[in-house]
């Protein structure tokens, strides 16, 4: 099989590692790629939002399979472009990925489909903006009604940090979501999707701010972990006949069936599991934690799904242990980061490149504000959660950053599920 990936981040260096994995797969090609990338696929450039580039590129490549790793062109339709041109596309069409790209869209689905998930509204225009804010607290939850890369999103106790972040949107020409806080820990479900079937992965939860102990803006995500050895297998089944099946299940009915991988965000609260955002591709950082330990030959399973094929009766196997995460970014993230430093360390195993590129003198440098990615490995979280940061200490970013966190609670055994 030849496999094309789009994309440019550590998700993709994850795909691209998993994929190679597989003994079905020949050729590996990787579209834009980074630094990292380059040593495991042929690189390609092309413009990730233009269906009909990456089509083209896939036709000059004669490759089985497209896979398309950010949410941008999703949404955009390049899976719709590939797959009208007869190539096989992981990805959903852009009708579908809306569950991402319009917050509005992925309330009324979930409305819907009985889900239970935050009360929210729309906002729109700043004079309506005041009197929409009263009607929520004493946590807001503020974001934007697009794609924002995670950043979009503010959660506070002052009404006024609420107020000024909503308004920055609105003023951008973005309508704000307001959401009620949901309590308790939350969960990342990676799900193959073909239709109404579905094939969950392993639970993962990542770190969405910025400094240790959950504090500072939220960013891309900072890092992550799995499985969780906290949430029941019991619970997983639960979430997925009572979440995301039947969210599957409205997107046909609407007649924009998903297919691809559908991550649901829980929170698990006192009052049960409620949906925080769904998505509409693997995510980032949780994808590097979660691939780490599949074990099933990953192209079949991806070619499953795009060609319509995926049966609920495919067991997955996982290697035992667990998987950790840690991000490397750039000075000033989230903010606009610090770029064109000189990295080393960065060709060890378990390094997974995002924000890199190679210079013409062959030093890599970062590009981005998550430069890197390193995955640890280990018999259980503990040492997993040791293994990826041996690893991490080997690497040097000139003013780069990261959480010294990580799965730290629940090595502890502090995450506990309300009500439980």
């Amino acid at each position: 099989m030849r496999v094309l990936v789009i994309g440019s981040g550590a998700r993709e260096h994850a795909l691209l590692l998993a994929l190679r994995r597989d003994p079905e797969v020949g050729e590996l090609f990787s579209a834009p790629g980074n630094a990292g990338t380059a040593r495991i696929a042929e690189q390609h450039p092309v413009n990730v939002v233009d269906g009909a580039d990456v089509t083209a590129l896939a036709r000059k490549l004669d490759v089985d399979l497209v896979v398309i790793g950010p949410e941008v062109p999703l949404v955009l339709g390049v899976a719709d472009a590939v797959r009208a041109a007869g190539i096989a596309c992981f990805g959903p069409s852009a009708a579908a990925a809306r569950i991402e790209g319009s917050k509005a869209f992925a309330k009324e689905v979930m409305a819907a489909a009985g889900v239970r998930t935050a009360h929210s509204e729309i906002v729109d225009t700043p004079a309506l903006l005041d009197a929409a804010l009263d009607r929520f607290g004493p946590h807001w939850v503020v974001k934007d009604d697009g794609l924002a890369a995670g950043k979009g999103v503010v959660v506070t106790r002052d009404w006024d940090v609420a107020r000024v972040h909503a308004a920055s949107l609105l003023e951008d020409g973005h309508p704000v979501l307001l959401e009620s806080y949901l309590d308790g820990p939350e969960v990342s479900l990676f799900c193959l999707v073909d239709g109404t079937t579905v094939v969950p992965l392993l639970p993962a939860q990542d770190a969405k701010r910025v400094g240790d102990g959950d504090i500072g803006p939220n960013t891309g995500g900072m890092g992550a972990y799995a499985p969780l050895p906290w949430v029941p297998e019991a619970l997983v089944r639960q979430l997925v006949e009572e979440t995301v099946k039947p969210v599957a299940a409205e997107l046909v009915r609407r007649g924009c069936g998903f297919s691809g991988l559908l991550y649901a965000g829980f929170a698990l609260g006192a009052e049960g599991p409620a949906v925080v955002e769904f998505n509409c591709r693997f995510g980032d950082p949780e994808t590097q934690a979660v691939l780490a330990l599949l074990r099933t030959p990953l192209a079949g399973l991806l070619h499953a799904t795009a060609t319509g094929t995926l049966t609920e009766d495919c067991r997955l196997e996982w290697a035992g242990g667990a998987a950790v995460t840690v991000v490397l970014a750039a000075e000033n993230y989230p903010g606009k980061p610090r770029i064109g430093d000189v990295l080393t360390g960065t060709d060890a195993d378990g390094v997974l490149h995002a924000g890199t590129e190679l210079r013409a003198d062959g030093a890599v440098v970062s590009a981005g504000g998550r430069v890197l990615s390193v995955v640890g490995t280990g018999v259980d979280l503990a040492a997993a959660r040791e293994d990826a940061y041996r690893r991490l200490a080997q690497v040097h970013l000139p003013g780069g950053h990261h959480r010294s966190d990580i799965a730290a609670r629940a090595v502890a055994g502090e995450i506990t599920i309300p009500g439980a």
